[in-house]
């Protein structure tokens, strides 16, 4: 089937499971689409072919025996490279650790692994996850597929995650979200990806960036296939205590596609009304479709988003450097320089000013459940520009000039700092060809409206299934 490689993981998972294809089928598909493509876009790092191969034989004899199968039997996925998988490395796209081979799997990869989910490699990665554009000077630049004519930035950390679902080599993927990082390449590669409530999905296991605002969560190219990941990932771990006890939802059951009478909060200032014009007119028509739907859109402001840049300069530099400080000590000049640069800048985060990022990170959270009182999701850009070129520095935003890394990050990183649930998907592209993207952000631990409002509009919307065009 030539276009096995562009199904769903909703598509692959009922096409396994009533024997339309085999598991072996599907998992060497991606694989030759690997070996043809991977040496220019840089996905991968490490690419686990023998064993995924061997894990889609096991899935293939489980379904000959009538054995029980998982909801993912058989499916392949990609993990960032900071996910731990026993037996095959994960670098968290380091020097420092490019011999690191864990023992045992991150809690994620175990439970995809019990839903039947085969680990077809790991991904790049903006080094330690320290970084919105996805660039890494050890493993290569991802590259961002839809522009075969410029080098263009994937978006990080999980660039490598967000430039596989694109271009299939992957049908899904794993990212973590500290201030944008499975968002931001979403938007910027034309997919979905959902950051979930901080607390819903487990991060045992997963290299950390800042503990209190590091996000673990799914990246695919339809909303469903994300919701059907969630619920295999979801739920209290107590390998990590920050996990919360309530109970995980059947995601997949709430996508009804109805949204009649469905309150969303359209933010205007300092997100739409800031973001790049064409930017601005996707996401002011993407509130239209909604309300064609059925859904009832109004306007609101969050003020304090004002303090957020200034809050997270204060808290992730810290956290981080706390993970990193004997690396920094002993191995400094193994660091990529921009990485190595700002985790030095923890060292100057007195604790008054990690304090007071703390207090205000707190006020923009009871300001986001104020706005949500009234609403059921609240509706944004993911990131105000496209995919900028490799080397831009600058892009220009409604209210002014801004640096490229700002830029990327002004939208997304509130919601890191709030812990909401957010999702990212293409609702639109530009002149150029380029993905833009638009985020939805729900109640703590409401994922299931985030997600059947975000599915409610790709039903009514052609814009996720679009692909782009590789040699």
């Amino acid at each position: 089937m030539p276009d096995l490689v562009w199904r769903s993981v909703t598509e692959l998972a009922r096409m396994i499971a009533t024997k339309e294809v085999s598991p072996v089928e599907v998992v060497r598909a991606f694989l030759e689409r690997v070996t043809a493509l991977d040496g220019k876009l840089r996905a991968f790092i490490t690419v686990c072919g023998d064993a995924a191969l061997d894990a889609g034989r096991a899935a293939e004899a489980d379904l000959a025996a009538g054995r029980a199968v998982g909801p993912l039997h058989g499916v392949p996925y990609g993990a960032k490279d900071l996910y731990n998988t026993r037996g095959v490395r994960t670098t968290g796209g380091s020097k420092i650790l490019a011999d690191f081979v864990p023992a045992d799997d991150a809690t994620v990869v175990s439970r995809l692994r019990a839903a039947g989910a085969i680990v077809l490699g790991k991904l790049n990665m903006h080094e330690f996850a320290y970084g919105p554009e996805g660039l890494n000077a050890h493993y290569g630049d991802a590259m961002n597929p839809w522009d075969g004519g410029a080098h263009r930035v994937a978006g990080g950390s999980s660039s490598g995650s967000g430039v596989a679902v694109a271009a299939a080599l992957a049908p899904a993927a794993l990212g973590s979200d500290t201030g944008g990082s499975i968002r931001i390449p979403a938007s910027l590669c034309g997919i979905s990806g959902l950051k979930p409530t901080y607390g819903r999905v487990s991060r045992a296991g997963v290299l950390p960036l800042a503990w209190s605002m590091d996000h673990a969560g799914p990246m695919a190219r339809t909303v469903a296939d994300c919701a059907l990941m969630l619920g295999a990932m979801a739920g209290y771990d107590p390998a990590d205590p920050t996990t919360s006890v309530l109970p995980v939802p059947d995601y997949t059951a709430a996508l009804t596609g109805e949204v009649k009478g469905l309150r969303v909060g359209l933010l205007r200032a300092h997100f739409t009304d800031v973001a790049a014009p064409e930017v601005r007119d996707a996401v002011l028509a993407a509130a239209k479709a909604l309300e064609r739907a059925g859904a009832v859109v109004d306007e609101v402001n969050l003020a304090e988003v004002a303090r957020v840049a200034a809050a997270s300069f204060a808290i992730v530099p810290a956290e981080a450097l706390a993970y990193h400080a004997e690396w920094l000590r002993t191995r400094r000049a193994d660091y990529q320089p921009d990485v190595r640069e700002r985790l030095m800048l923890g060292a100057f985060v007195t604790g008054l000013q990690y304090v007071r990022g703390q207090q205000a990170r707190q006020l923009l959270r009871q300001e986001v459940d104020g706005a949500l009182e009234r609403r059921d999701v609240l509706l944004a850009p993911a990131t105000p520009i496209p995919a900028p070129r490799l080397g831009e520095k600058e892009a220009t935003l409604g209210d002014g000039p801004s640096d490229v890394r700002s830029a990327l990050l002004r939208f997304t990183r509130p919601f890191n700092l709030s812990g909401h649930p957010a999702c990212s998907v293409a609702c639109g592209f530009t002149t150029g060809g380029l993905p833009i993207g638009m985020q939805l952000v729900g109640r703590p631990f409401d994922e299931a409206t985030v997600l059947r409002a975000a599915d409610a509009y790709q039903r009514a919307t052609d814009w996720h299934t679009r692909h782009p065009v590789l040699a």
